[in-house]
């Protein structure tokens, strides 16, 4: 796992004005719900990332993941912090609806603790690598000054056709 000490750790104020609302997000990736799963972008400068997510009951994956103690899946939770990737990513070109993010690695992921109900997530990405369209970011998911994930993401930004 990177231990980058660039990466922007605890506390967060989740109540700030954000760079980007969830109609700023919109015009930026594609994903629209119930699959999008970032609200708002509390900070992006050059090579960092800070967004957010509360976490309800009213997921659509709680039906039916473990109904009786709902976690969020920790599959979406590499998502959510992929998708605040792309925005980091897509925010930084002209016309970003022209364009899109794939995965192409996943390294390194931990999961530390349950995500429930109630929890507000808040992801910090640091770019760690860019050549010719692949980029390399570590990123931890935080519920309050604590890490519940964290992963090694590596995506490729490509113009759509």
């Amino acid at each position: 796992m990177s231990e980058n000490l660039e990466i922007i750790q605890p506390p967060f104020d989740i109540y700030a004005d954000p760079v980007y609302d969830i109609n700023d997000i919109k015009k930026i990736i594609p994903h629209r719900p119930p699959f999008l799963l970032i609200d708002k972008v509390l900070y992006v400068d050059d090579r960092r990332i800070v967004a957010l997510k509360s976490v309800t009951m009213n997921e659509p994956f709680f039906a039916g993941h473990f109904p009786d103690e709902p976690i969020m899946p920790g599959v979406l939770q590499v998502e959510a912090l992929a998708q605040a990737g792309g925005v980091f990513f897509l925010s930084k070109v002209d016309e970003p609806e022209k364009y899109s993010t794939y995965f192409l690695k996943i390294n390194d992921v931990r999961f530390r603790s349950k995500v429930v109900p109630g929890d507000v997530l808040v992801f910090s990405l640091l770019l760690t690598a860019a050549k010719r369209g692949i980029t390399t970011t570590y990123g931890k998911i935080f519920v309050g000054d604590k890490v519940v994930m964290e992963a090694n993401l590596t995506a490729q930004i490509i113009k759509n056709k």
